[in-house]
Order: C-alpha cells, then sequence, then structure tokens
C-alpha cells in the first residue's frame, strides 16, 4: 500500500510532517482553504462540514463517517470558540488533545481538518461583535441559562460555514437545541447548506458522548449516567400517561440523589421548544436536562 503524506497547509506552503497510510490538509488559513474548496468544486465535487471544538469522541467520528458517506469531500473544523463562553474559567479549562484529534481524523478517512487560530476568525478581536435575532429559542432552556452563548455560536458557524462553503453540515442531536439555533441561523443567511443532525452517541452506562466528559473527577464518572437514567424514566412514564409534574419532580429527585445541581430538567415540544405542561396531547416532545456534577456541566436530550 502506498503511505501519502500528512501535510499541513499555511502561508509557506505544504510542508510534509509525517508518513500516513491516509492523506489529510491541515489549512490554518482561510484563504488557502477557500482556494482548495473552489478548485473541488469546480470538479464537481460536493463538500460536508463536520464542526467541533475537539477533544475528539466517537460521535464526532459517527459525524465524519456519515458526511463521508454523503459527500466527495469532508472537512472538519477544530476551534475552541470564545464568544460562546459564558464562563471563562471553562474556556481556559476546555480539553485540548489536538494531536489525538488529528490522528483520529486521519484514521476515519477525514480530507480536510481546519484548524485556525483566533485572530483568524475574530481578526478584530471578540468585543461588538454583529447579534443574531434568534427570537423564541434564545429565551428559553440553555438560552436562558447561558446567556449570550447562542449569539457566540452564531458568530462562529456564520465564519465557519463562509470559509468552508459546504453544500451539508453535520452536527449532533446531542446539543438539540443548538442544532435549531444553527438551522435558525442558515434561514437568516439564506443558506442553501443542508443541516444534517446525527443520533446521540452514547458511552456503554448510557452517558451521552461529550468532550467535557474528560473532565469528569473519578468519582463523578459513575454519577453520569443518572441523566439518561432520568431521560430512560420520563420517556416510560410519559408512555404510560403519567402526570408531568409528578415525573419531573421524581427526575429531579434522582439527580439530586447522585450529587446533581440541576439547571432545568424540561419538556418541550419538539419541533418549536415551547414548554409543554403535559406528556399527552398529541404533539412530538423531547425532554431535556441539564445539571452539574461538581463543575461540569451537563447537557442531555430525548424525543419522546
Amino acid at each position: 500500500m502506498v503511505s501519502h503524506l500528512h501535510r499541513t497547509y499555511n502561508n509557506q506552503g505544504y510542508c510534509p510532517k509525517r508518513q500516513k497510510q491516509h492523506y489529510m490538509i491541515i489549512f490554518k488559513y482561510a484563504g488557502e482553504l477557500a482556494r482548495y474548496i473552489q478548485q473541488q468544486k469546480a470538479r464537481s465535487k460536493t463538500i460536508g462540514f463536520v464542526p467541533t471544538m475537539g477533544a475528539l469522541h466517537k460521535g464526532h467520528i459517527g459525524l465524519i463517517e456519515r458526511s463521508k458517506q454523503a459527500t466527495s469531500i469532508t472537512v472538519c473544523s477544530i476551534f475552541v470558540n470564545p464568544t460562546q463562553f459564558n464562563n471563562q474559567g471553562d474556556y481556559q479549562h476546555y480539553p485540548t488533545t489536538i494531536e489525538k484529534d488529528i490522528a483520529s481524523l486521519e484514521a476515519a478517512g477525514t480530507e480536510v481538518l481546519f484548524l485556525p487560530p483566533v485572530t483568524e476568525m475574530y481578526p478584530q478581536g471578540t468585543s461588538g461583535l454583529e447579534q443574531y435575532d434568534l427570537g423564541f429559542l434564545e429565551t428559553v432552556l440553555e438560552g436562558k441559562y447561558r446567556p449570550g452563548h447562542f449569539q457566540g455560536v452564531c458568530q462562529v458557524m456564520r465564519r465557519l460555514l463562509t470559509m468552508v462553503q459546504p453544500d451539508q453540515l453535520f452536527m449532533g442531536q446531542k446539543d438539540y437545541q443548538q442544532c435549531m439555533v444553527v438551522n435558525r441561523l442558515l434561514q437568516l443567511m439564506h443558506s442553501p447548506v443542508q443541516l444534517v443532525t446525527f443520533p446521540t452517541v452514547r458511552e456503554a452506562d448510557g452517558l451521552a458522548m461529550s468532550s467535557r466528559n474528560l473532565r469528569l473527577s473519578p468519582a463523578d464518572r459513575p454519577k453520569a449516567p443518572a441523566i439518561y437514567k432520568c431521560l430512560q424514566l420520563i420517556q416510560q412514564q410519559c408512555a404510560s400517561g403519567g402526570d408531568w409534574p409528578t415525573i419531573c419532580q421524581r427526575a429531579m429527585g434522582l439527580l439530586q440523589q447522585q450529587g446533581f445541581t440541576i439547571d432545568y430538567v424540561e419538556l418541550a415540544n419538539a419541533d418549536t421548544l415551547e414548554p409543554l405542561t403535559s406528556c399527552s396531547g398529541g404533539q412530538r416532545a423531547v425532554a431535556l436536562i441539564a445539571a452539574f456534577l461538581g463543575e461540569i456541566r451537563l447537557i442531555d436530550n430525548m424525543v419522546l
């Protein structure tokens, strides 16, 4: 088998780094990436895009695999976006595993990694940035508990989408509300990009895979799957016609027993995120939970 060079593309051109069986190009600058994308589109290649903040896990790799099945060229970005963090400590301690991430992307057959510095994404700095009309989505759940978070998501996603120019965008359902926000952004941009969401990937014990899981202490990690158990409880009791306020209290009690500090346990319309007060009513519903275990905030959801 012929080995190919893993190469980084920067202002100095291509630089061989190491021998790999798969060929992946790393771009650090949007101009060079844009030229590459234009060349591929001129050859009638379709572009799939998987945006990430690194510390990759099987959920991310599942998105890469889905993109590779559906498009000609898969671009993954790794960028820890400062404008979407309410807590600067969370931003500063966000896990970074870049060498491991590069190896995982190469093994998955990713064609392109976009690895920009903050100055490439925000050359004028991060203050006084544009704001987006997200309407109701910004007032509930994550929007309520993390003010400004979704503005930051839109700020970085608009930049990434403009730089990558994908045909399809692949995101995980674990960030249920974020997927809805990005869909709203695509509408505001009048973008033809198709958003494809992928079901949440879980550990063997049910914990939703997340980069933040790396920050759970050894004592807290075994407690973390309680969120998934609560979602299963909600699903089962709603299906059997239970009363939502009672179900909600049971779920919250389960989390508190495991030492969680709860932001919310909510039932909402799966298409609009309007809150629901009853399991019945014929509407497609989603249960959503956000809670802290120690200093680590975990989120999860389940469409009922």
